[in-house]
């Protein structure tokens, strides 16, 4: 794939399923603070309900994808952030494993069969409570929103200084 610099953000999940809607929430604060000062027009900002298909048309052609999910984790601790970050590299098996059908680790490797990851993908896993139906996350989940849309700032920003040529 030919890198380029455009960077795609995408909260994946499902509104209207509690904290699944962790990585909405942090894309509409993202989109909010675009609105104060906005964004230069290569940064994509989006959502997913995380179909594999769906998740990898959004980040073709991304020199770097942020995907922020909900995970599960037992025994886990409600708002607890894993950061992983792929640069071709292979998806293992995350510590966490989604509340969807079939997971980004699907996503990711049928990405790389077909020659569609992005030259880096950094995944945000936050751990949840509630899955049930409804909207609003639960507190402690909630919590991780501001700093989590503020470590994909930094992301975003330590990306662009490095495709720059920039020395850190």
């Amino acid at each position: 794939m030919k890198a380029c610099a455009r960077i795609a953000v995408v909260g994946v999940g499902n509104d209207f399923r509690r904290d699944d809607g962790v990585g909405w929430a942090v894309v509409a604060r993202l989109r909010e603070l675009a609105e104060r000062r906005p964004w230069p027009a290569d940064i994509v900002l989006a959502t997913c309900d995380g179909d594999p298909a769906r998740l990898i048309a959004l980040w073709e052609g991304a020199d770097l994808a942020v995907v922020v999910d909900a995970a599960h984790a037992h025994p886990g601790t409600p708002g607890r952030v894993h950061r992983l970050a792929l640069r071709e590299a292979r998806l293992s098996g995350p510590p966490t494993t989604s509340s969807h059908g079939l997971g980004l680790g699907e996503a990711v490797e049928l990405a790389r069969v077909l020659g569609l990851l992005p030259h880096e993908l950094i995944v945000y896993a936050v751990e949840g409570l509630d899955g049930d139906f409804g909207t609003g996350l639960s507190p402690d989940v909630a919590a991780a929103v501001d700093p989590l849309a503020d470590a994909v700032e930094a992301d975003i920003a330590r990306h662009r200084h490095l495709a720059s040529g920039s020395r850190p």
